[in-house]
């Protein structure tokens, strides 16, 4: 058989190599997420992993687990050896690093050098492998456990060196992949170092401490999930829906040992919490799912960062129903959850609504043209359009007069024609602060409101680094910041127009949408999910109560505003009913 290329014909072997290198190691941390996978298997109770350069220019990976000796470490380098299948069986997989492609592909790609010792040896073994050419054992000195370096990555197949990132970018995803890795296995006391600097250094510790460290919840606002159904079991931690993130960067899935990004898992989380969080929020989650092997497909994802169930629908109702519990009844715990209430029972008409309506007060709160406040407590059908409707037509007003705030959350109005329009006060100011803040950039740049004392923020090394490297594009959005040590953000400055947020939550969801930015992306191309986050955390909260001024002047911005029918994340900021609509609900159409 020919083919227009010319006759077939077996690859050198180099090439092979090369060809499956580019396979399983596509970046640094494919690379350590291989040598740390094969350091769990090997039962190591302490594993120190450290990188220069992003990972391109050196990688090293030590641990104290069983070890190889001489003759081994010459196997563990050949394509195709491996000590973690039981003679044929590729069911039933109770290791990290199954494929036993590893080693000779990093080898393939980089310079491989490999220290190991058995505990029972008199002495450790060498043994290096060089763009694929594979040295011979040598004697070394070396404690028990293995040591590898990697060097010059891609080296060999310089291609795909060139589609690498930057050593930050690069160093931010190993970062990612080794605290993946640290709650997969809380147990192993796991140490990271980027260019000299302990990112961090975490003894063996239990689910809940490690889960705190690294996801950034507090362990107070941990609830507990379990649930088992049929040969499932589901355990682990949700963070109250109080403590949310921009992105699914804080949701660990664990399953059976494995850290993966699997798509059912995550349709389950987003499902159970959509009742609970705002549109566009994601939760902190840590979940660890245990199954018989052979109810799952472990080898679908070259990565092995999907995997495949038997019988997804059973594992997404049983995620589902276990966070459920544990939002319900966490509110004792956390503090931050509201119980469900049951209905209460039907009684006769008393004359007095149903729903329980906010009086409307005067007060003050800053918010523009408070001027415009109606003058009554309340509002009856015979005048409802006194005030800003007194001498204007009140066709002008098409979201109406206010008449009360339900819930402490929904701004109740009734409109010139009679129709009913209700409000989602947070929804509806996130608007007007992200247009504010686009006018005042558009006009030169965004006011900042330098604080009384500098805040301190304390966050993961990454997103220091991530924040700085954009700290001057972010001082024209008026927030200033400047580095406070490896692990903080000093705040000297916030834009005016957010009044005085919580610097903390605001500094770490804009480094969540840092993260997935591309790191030559100039920041005025994602300028406006920028300004949203920032909208977002200046906004009047859902629970606050809100005088009449306050609402009527929230309606008139509404509706002098552009595109303030939806909030910053696409959400509906008000509703109406008409006449027609409510009697119809009536019955009287």
């Amino acid at each position: 058989m020919q083919t227009r290329a010319g006759r077939i014909r077996l690859l050198p072997e180099t090439t092979v190599n090369r060809i499956a290198a580019g396979e399983v190691i596509e970046r640094p941390a494919a690379v350590v997420r291989e040598l740390v996978e094969n350091a769990l298997d090997a039962g190591a109770r302490r594993i120190a992993v450290a990188i220069a350069g992003g990972g391109i220019d050196r990688i090293e990976v030590v641990d104290d687990g069983a070890g190889m000796s001489a003759d081994e470490l010459a196997l563990a380098v050949q394509r195709h050896a491996t000590s973690k299948l039981a003679g044929d069986d590729l069911v039933h997989i109770a290791t990290l690093g199954f494929r036993g492609e590893a080693l000779p592909s990093i080898g393939a790609a980089a310079r491989l050098a490999i220290t190991s010792r058995p505990p029972d040896a008199d002495a450790a073994a060498t043994i290096e492998v060089d763009g694929g050419r594979v040295g011979t054992p040598a004697p070394a000195a070396g404690p028990p456990g293995t040591r590898v370096v990697v060097r010059d990555l891609f080296f060999a197949t310089p291609a795909r060196r060139k589609f690498l990132k930057s050593p930050r970018a690069e160093a931010d995803a190993v970062e990612a992949t080794v605290r993946r890795l640290a709650l997969a296995a809380p147990q192993v006391a796991l140490r990271f170092v980027n260019d000299g600097r302990v990112a961090f250094d975490l003894p063996g510790q239990d689910r809940a401490a490690r889960v705190a460290a690294l996801l950034g919840a507090e362990a107070a606002a941990l609830l507990p999930v379990e649930g088992v159904r049929n040969a499932l079991r589901l355990t682990g931690y949700a963070a109250a829906p109080g403590v949310t993130r921009a992105t699914t960067a804080a949701q660990a899935l664990v399953v059976n040992g494995r850290p993966v990004a699997d798509p059912v898992l995550r349709t389950a989380v987003r499902v159970a919490y959509r009742d609970v969080i705002a549109h566009g929020r994601h939760p902190v989650v840590a979940l660890y799912l245990e199954l018989p092997p052979e109810e799952l497909d472990v080898n679908v994802h070259p990565a092995k960062a999907e995997v495949r169930f038997r019988d997804a629908g059973e594992v997404r109702s049983l995620v589902i129903s276990a966070l459920g519990r544990a939002l319900a009844g966490g509110a004792g715990a956390s503090g931050s959850l509201m119980q469900p209430r049951p209905a209460p029972p039907m009684r006769p008409h008393t004359g007095r609504p149903a729903l329980a309506l906010t009086p409307v007060r005067p007060a003050q709160s800053g918010l523009a043209d408070a001027s415009l406040a109606l003058g009554s407590p309340a509002v009856r059908p015979a005048d409802r359009f006194h005030g800003p409707f007194t001498e204007r037509d009140p066709d002008a007003f098409p979201l109406g007069a206010p008449v009360a705030q339900v819930l402490d959350t929904y701004i109740m109005a009734v409109a010139a024609d009679g129709s009913l329009v209700l409000v989602d006060q947070h929804a509806a100011h996130e608007r007007l602060t992200h247009e504010a803040l686009r006018a005042q950039l558009l006009d030169g740049g965004v006011a900042a409101q330098p604080l009384l004392l500098p805040a301190v923020v304390d966050l993961p090394q990454a997103d220091v680094g991530r924040l700085q490297a954009r700290a001057p594009e972010l001082a024209g959005l008026g927030l200033e910041i400047e580095a406070f040590g490896p692990g903080a953000v000093l705040v000297r400055a916030l834009p005016a127009a957010l009044g005085a947020p919580d610097p903390g939550p605001l500094l770490r969801d804009l480094a969540d949408e840092l993260a997935e930015m591309d790191e030559s992306t100039a920041l005025a191309a994602r300028l406006d999910a920028v300004l949203a986050r920032l909208a977002c955390h200046g906004s009047i909260r859902a629970g606050r109560r809100l005088g009449l001024p306050e609402m009527d002047a929230l309606l008139r911005q509404m509706e002098a505003t552009p595109r303030a029918d939806t909030c910053s994340h696409g959400r509906p900021t008000w509703l109406k009913l008409t006449r027609a609509e409510i009697e119809r609900l009536f019955g009287r159409r």
